[in-house]
């Protein structure tokens, strides 16, 4: 009885050790099937960090002359629009320098425009003397007639000679005097000659250094890191503040090397920003691979040639452009920390850009425009300081 007793008990024991063993297999196979349908999900075919963060630009407000600040527009947060004046500088020496670059211009249309009224004199001058020459030749020919005629002294006829000697000199004087005043303005118009021309750049450089006493905003955006306070003296270069386009930043994702292996330019990405939480999710695509190692571009890059070294997995940031709609909807400032998913899967794509960018990225057209208006102004005085114009005529 007690060796039946016994038997069942290990019969017992070898069902429990079986179904242990069955149960646990079971575990296996099925966190084994588990692990690898994550791994071929989610595994593989994408990379993900969250050492990610918005950039952008910040698009400095420098002064190109020196001044003292009289005016302040905007402070940090405020939004500008491009060409919108941020800060004016004091116009008082400018503004005298533009009226004396004015006379200047005046008197050198009246210098010119004398030069061509002497270049016209000196064409009537040499005009006259030849018809002297001509009246005198024709005496001295019939003075001639009349000596040999017998009708006329020898002293006459010498002083007929002497007449057209001194009538040929003259012309040969009045035309060098010709030849010295057409020299001054051949060529030329008054608008066109040099010394007008000289007096026009010398007007739209007082010009320009008058409109530069007034900085307005090269981009809209958003003011920042304003640096600049009212009556201090501003010199060429110095930093005022920043205007920072929040509808133009992208996200610097900071990959470790070894997740390089599959990412190509144009692979879509999704981004969620701490700022917002997982619920509002960002779409965009790799737009560039960093072409170095944050290290590598360090102010004192690492010096591995050393005694002491130990190998760390660098990191290459890799540019993510922003979807604009979801920006629009959900605005991001510079700095803020994002969770970055890159789909790897579509390999096709390059690891480097292989072509120049077909337009510029980034550009204004505030500075080209600061010499508006200077044209007509040139006219003005051109117009009213030149003899010449029918107008002028009018009112004479």
């Amino acid at each position: 009885m007690n060796q039946t007793t016994s038997e069942k008990h290990v019969a017992a024991h070898a069902r429990q050790r079986k179904k242990g063993l069955t149960i646990f297999a079971a575990a296996l196979l099925i966190a084994g099937a588990g692990s690898a349908y994550w791994y071929l999900n989610f595994g593989t075919g994408s990379e993900s960090t969250d050492d990610a963060y918005v950039n952008g630009n910040l698009v400095q407000l420098t002064p190109e002359i020196a001044g003292t600040v009289t005016r302040i527009a905007a402070d940090d947060g405020d939004y500008v629009t491009q060409g919108q004046e941020l800060v004016r500088f004091d116009s008082s020496d400018a503004d005298i320098a533009f009226d004396n670059a004015e006379a200047s211009l005046a008197q050198a249309v009246r210098q010119v425009r004398a030069m061509f009224n002497n270049a016209e004199q000196a064409r009537a001058v040499v005009a006259e003397q030849k018809i002297a020459l001509r009246k005198a030749e024709s005496d001295l020919a019939r003075r001639k007639n009349m000596v040999k005629a017998g009708g006329l002294s020898q002293e006459e006829l010498s002083h007929a000679q002497e007449m057209a000697n001194s009538a040929e000199k003259a012309l040969a004087v009045a035309e060098q005097q010709l030849k010295s005043q057409e020299a001054l303005v051949r060529n030329t118009t008054v608008e066109t000659h040099p010394l007008v021309k000289s007096a026009i750049g010398q007007l739209r450089q007082a010009y320009l250094a008058k409109q530069r006493t007034s900085l307005v905003a090269p981009v809209s955006g958003y003011v920042a890191r304003r640096n600049v306070q009212v009556g201090q003296r501003m010199t060429p270069g110095a930093t005022l503040m920043a205007v920072v386009p929040l509808d133009q930043v992208w996200v610097d994702a900071n990959f470790k090397e070894t997740q390089l292996k599959t990412m190509r330019i144009g692979q879509p990405a999704t981004i969620i920003a701490d700022l917002y939480g997982d619920k509002v999710e960002y779409h965009g695509k790799v737009e560039s691979l960093g072409i170095g190692t944050g290290s590598a571009f360090s102010l004192l890059p690492a010096q591995n040639a050393t005694g002491n070294w130990i190998k760390v997995v660098q990191r290459l940031p890799v540019r993510i452009q922003l979807d604009e709609k979801d920006l629009k909807e959900h605005p991001l400032r510079i700095g803020l920390s994002m969770m970055v998913d890159v789909d790897t899967q579509d390999t096709q794509g390059e690891l480097l850009s292989r072509a120049a960018p077909a337009k510029p990225r980034y550009q204004t057209d505030v500075y080209t425009r600061q010499l508006d208006g200077i044209d007509s102004i040139v006219s003005q005085i051109i117009a009213a300081n030149d003899t010449a114009s029918s107008s002028l005529y009018a009112k004479q």
